[in-house]
């Protein structure tokens, strides 16, 4: 028919169906990835506690000061969070984590080599840094290979990522430390209990 040069029907320029999506889909999967993110950080929080005692407290408050960070230089840098922006929050979160419990372990370790208990985080703080930065590193070069080659979503992750990585290194370093000696520095324990 369209060879001959003529349609039998004719055309019309009215519309049969309109399907719109609007953004309520978008804002209510961020919800629920907020969400998740929040009740992950909360369970993560509540068995650090009960595992690690006061180091657990330490390690909670260097999780939320890491999570601070993270919403700080996004607002900073006008960055939107997306599903897989938040999926690089919760990776962050897991290695900050990973990295205080890395720390712990390692003073624990000493402590059980019968090191006094200064010695022994002075020690646990230096045996673990090592991996602490090597592993941070890894995932680093990896994440600006995502930016680099990826297209958006993937982009945001690896911005999310990066930027966790940056704040989980000096928080899980220099804030636990911090918080870790100063209180021991105030009530000069004997024994320290991980």
């Amino acid at each position: 028919v369209l060879a001959a040069g003529s349609l039998e029907a004719r055309l019309s320029n009215d519309p049969i169906a309109v399907n719109i999506i609007g953004p309520s889909i978008g804002v209510e999967n961020l919800n629920r990835g907020l969400s998740a993110l929040g009740w992950s950080v909360i369970a993560v929080m509540v068995f650090m506690l009960f595992y690690y005692m006061f180091a657990g407290f330490v390690a909670d408050f260097a999780l939320l000061a890491n999570g601070i960070l993270i919403f700080g230089i996004m607002a900073l840098i006008d960055g939107t969070f997306t599903l897989p922006g938040l999926a690089g929050v919760v990776l962050t979160m897991g290695m900050a984590v990973d990295a205080n419990v890395l720390v712990f372990e390692r003073i624990r370790e000493e402590l059980r080599r019968g090191r006094s208990v200064m010695a022994a985080i002075e020690g646990g703080y230096k045996r673990a840094i090592s991996t602490i930065v090597d592993a941070n590193l890894t995932t680093l070069f990896a994440a600006l290979f995502l930016y680099v080659f990826g297209s958006g979503p993937i982009k945001g992750f690896a911005v999310t990522l990066s930027i966790g990585i940056a704040t989980s290194l000096f928080t899980a370093v220099m804030v636990t430390r911090m918080l870790v000696i100063l209180r021991l520095e105030r009530r000069r324990p004997r024994e320290l209990v991980l």
